[in-house]
């Protein structure tokens, strides 16, 4: 159950930094409601799944995750420039991201 938390966490991350960069240095209304309650919500779980997971492992996947889905939904959006080189690097993130759950 830490692990599907975790996760869970690391996608409402990626939601605050989205709606935090949206948000117009918080001067925007709707976007930066949608980053606090991302936020808090994301911060909880992350707590809630370091109760059971390594401090460390729970971290670094909660950021993978956070970063790479920002990064792919800036260049799907066309916020950020795709190439086969920044798919490549992403790619690299998640694979470290599964490579420490399965030795967990």
């Amino acid at each position: 159950m830490s692990w599907i938390v975790l996760v869970g966490s690391g996608v409402l991350e990626a939601v605050w930094a989205t709606a935090l960069g949206r948000s117009d240095g918080l001067s925007r209304l709707a976007p930066t409601v949608v980053f606090a309650v991302a936020l808090v919500t994301s911060m909880v779980g992350l707590a809630w799944a370091m109760r059971e997971l390594p401090t460390g492992t729970a971290y670094a996947v909660w950021v993978g995750i956070g970063a790479t889905l920002t990064a792919a939904w800036a260049m799907a959006q066309g916020e950020e420039p795709l190439s086969v080189a920044r798919v490549l690097c992403l790619l690299a993130v998640v694979g470290g991201i599964v490579g420490l759950k399965l030795t967990h």
